[in-house]
């Protein structure tokens, strides 16, 4: 069972993947878009094209210590989206819709469990935060999303900051922003090299949510967020 190490005055928390899920799936809208645009893939192959592209811009990333700008992500985006939907009559129509579908409040859901969390962890006085590998489109998504109140006067956003997770830049940031030394934050989140590993070599705690048990060799790991305050 999770718990909050002694200590720790305050909890940040990754964004996609750990409090907000693109609703529909994300495959399903990129493949409703190519269908707009003459090109008709089923989700799955839109998902296994989708993550060849993902991966290979965060090797491009990697490439560049992780340095990255607003530029940078809408850059990424495009050819990520590009990439995905090779074949369709006008890329670039598909990349402004999907970029701007991506701004929006509605395209995203907060599960219940995660609200609870945050509602629960609010009451008792932790310092709150989100640190994400996103832009400013973020903070927008935030302010139609009033479950995650809380986190809003505390989000780290790389394309801000100008590093990505895992960089150490970034998580220095995170200590900066929640105004405590990293041995006091606690960063939660859903990817083992961003995330866990990111916060545990910049010093801080870290909890790496891992529902399917894929990474058992991780000694800090739940199986969802509700173990944070069961």
């Amino acid at each position: 069972m999770a718990r909050i190490p002694s200590g720790v005055r305050a909890v940040f928390f990754d964004a996609v993947g750990t409090l907000i899920f693109p609703e529909p799936s994300a495959p399903a809208v990129y493949a409703a878009v190519a269908r707009w645009h003459g090109l008709d893939l089923p989700a799955s192959e839109v998902r296994e094209r989708f993550l060849t592209a993902y991966r290979q811009e965060e090797a491009a990333d990697a490439d560049r210590s992780w340095a990255t700008s607003e530029a940078r992500e809408r850059d990424r985006w495009r050819t990520i989206v590009t990439s995905t939907l090779a074949g369709v009559s006008d890329p670039g129509a598909c990349f402004a819709h999907l970029f701007e579908h991506y701004a929006r409040p509605g395209a995203w859901r907060v599960p219940a469990a995660a609200a609870g969390v945050v509602a629960a962890l609010s009451a008792r006085g932790f310092v709150l935060g989100m640190g994400s590998n996103y832009d400013a489109r973020l903070l927008t998504v935030l302010d139609g999303l009033p479950e995650l109140a809380p986190l809003r006067d505390r989000v780290v956003v790389s394309a801000a900051v100008g590093w990505r997770k895992p960089a150490r830049e970034f998580f220095a940031e995170v200590s900066r922003i929640a105004g405590c030394a990293p041995a006091e934050v606690l960063f939660v989140g859903d990817d083992l090299r961003n995330d866990y590993e990111g916060a545990t070599a910049a010093g801080m705690h870290a909890l790496l949510l891992d529902p399917d048990a894929r990474h058992t060799h991780v000694l800090h790991r739940a199986a969802g967020l509700a173990e944070l305050i069961s």
